[in-house]
């Protein structure tokens, strides 16, 4: 283990922040945030994992932003901002589904509900708030410059991709950069605000989680969106034509999600550049999500040994083939400038030995999801009896249906597998299921919230290759304080937790 706190028997609820409870169209980092810590605390659970925190991009997927360093804001709440004076409560007064978000009308709404803040805070901010956002932006400036100004140039251009813009930005010759700082003054302030606002929120957040003794589990995506700060601002990092658009796209092969793979459309890494310079950026970012999160969850690390680049111009990721990864490379550079790196390893789908031994030499945790587990036959890696302690299990990831969902669709011999495996007879599968992953030797055990609910396929955050996904919402209703002690129980009997929060 890389991480003193990670040797530790742990278990913990993976939710993303927009699917909390709140007022204001989605889940935000407001009062509902801390309810939400206060029921972990409560159910014995000491990790609190989200999907990346960066900024939505197409799909309104959290995996593909258009920063890998900035915060969402639609995740900024509005509370703090009216108790200092910057935001009318009355404003607020919206009628939102509590169930789902409507992110493109809800984009619009709280954006203007920002602007109404930052202006607020340019007319009301005392001496000490604004020292504060300029000593702050002084320590982000390596990527929040670029971002306010990508953010701001991407209103003025919209619906234009940046390779779209004046050639002249869209190159970014070093006079048009300057004369649009001074253009866009006023937006990139804007953004400016919004980052701080989200930075303040998430660090109290953060600090108000460690009070409880819950550590926070970020998500960083392997790969960044082509229209986003980071291509813009470095296209020398990508595999990008002349033009800055690129060739070759990332994705995965045909799986156990979707017989034509996944076309996620991310442009590929110019390793060997990145290489050249030490890989900073890598280092910046991961030393980013480390300021955010206490333990970082990687993506697709199956993608740092090789990759699978798609010729840009096909409709899904059947044409592809597997190209090499930076490997010992990158983890060595990033172990050398940030030390002991409490990192999980997503290592699911097609994996290969080579990944398996690089996982090996970092020592990072791999991953094992119990609903891969009943396919097959007592081999199955993901069997509890075949896990290792240096193991992260789920009972199902945000890309995985809910317990139930996935309990209605499996085959006889998955469910004859599962009700002699975990003596059920399937009523109360997702207990079952939990209950497998405490009670295993993986020392970390995480499950969706949905899965503690009990809640069916139409709960689900994510299906791969779709649209429509990513809003989910729970309501307070659904939670009990029975649920939170019958979690307890289960963790406090599995040595996750105190055996003194065990109620006999």
């Amino acid at each position: 283990m890389t991480d003193s706190w990670m040797a530790q028997r742990a278990a913990g609820v993976v939710l993303h922040p927009t699917s909390l409870p709140g007022p204001h169209g989605a889940g935000d980092l407001g009062p509902n945030a801390y309810y939400f810590m206060d029921w972990l605390h409560a159910a014995g659970q000491t990790l609190w994992q989200t999907l990346p925190l960066g900024p939505v991009g197409p799909g309104d997927s959290p995996y593909m932003g258009s920063s890998a360093f900035a915060g969402n804001p639609l995740l900024v709440a509005f509370e703090p901002m009216v108790q200092r004076g910057w935001l009318a409560a009355a404003s607020l007064q919206a009628v939102w589904d509590d169930e789902r978000i409507d992110y493109p009308s809800l984009s619009v709404w709280r954006l203007k509900k920002l602007r109404e803040a930052f202006a607020g805070f340019e007319q009301k901010a005392s001496a000490q708030e604004l020292a504060d956002q300029a000593a702050w932006a002084l320590t982000q400036r390596a990527w929040l410059d670029d971002y306010t100004l990508f953010m701001a140039l991407d209103q003025a251009y919209s619906p234009a991709l940046w390779p779209d813009w004046p050639q002249a930005l869209a190159g970014r010759d070093a006079a048009a950069l300057s004369e649009a700082r001074e253009l866009y003054a006023p937006d990139i302030a804007f953004w400016r605000f919004v980052q701080w606002q989200f930075e303040l929120q998430w660090q109290a957040i953060k600090a108000y989680a460690h009070s409880k003794g819950i550590r926070l589990v970020g998500d960083l995506p392997i790969f960044v969106a082509h229209h986003s700060a980071d291509c813009w601002a470095r296209p020398d990092l990508y595999e990008l034509d002349a033009s800055g658009r690129p060739g070759v796209v990332a994705g995965v092969p045909p799986d156990f999600f979707s017989d034509t793979g996944q076309r996620w459309g991310n442009p590929l890494y110019n390793w060997d550049a990145m290489g050249r310079d030490g890989y900073r950026w890598w280092i910046e970012r991961v030393r980013r999500q480390l300021h955010l999160a206490d333990v970082v969850r990687i993506d697709h690390f199956r993608g740092f040994v090789d990759y699978w680049e798609i010729p840009a111009e096909e409709p899904n990721a059947i044409k592809g083939r597997w190209m090499p990864g930076p490997g010992d490379a990158l983890f060595a550079a990033l172990a050398d400038a940030l030390g002991e790196l409490p990192i999980i390893a997503e290592d699911l789908g097609i994996i290969t030995h080579e990944v398996y031994l690089l996982r090996e030499r970092t020592g990072f945790p791999g991953m094992r999801v119990l609903q891969f587990a009943f396919a097959g036959d007592a081999g199955n890696a993901f069997l509890p009896h075949n896990f290792e302690p240096n193991t992260v299990v789920y009972t199902g990831t945000h890309d995985n249906d809910t317990v139930p969902g996935w309990w209605a669709s499996a085959n006889a011999h998955e469910r004859a597998f599962v009700m002699q495996y975990m003596n059920t007879d399937g009523s109360d599968v997702h207990w079952a299921m939990l209950r497998a992953a405490h009670f295993s030797v993986a020392r970390l055990a995480l499950c969706q919230f949905q899965d503690v609910l009990g809640l069916g396929s139409n709960h689900r955050m994510n299906t791969p290759g779709t649209m429509g996904c990513w809003s989910w919402r729970f309501k307070w209703a659904w939670v009990g304080p029975e649920l939170a002690q019958q979690l307890a129980n289960i963790t406090a009997a599995s040595g996750r937790v105190g055996f003194d929060r065990l109620k006999i």
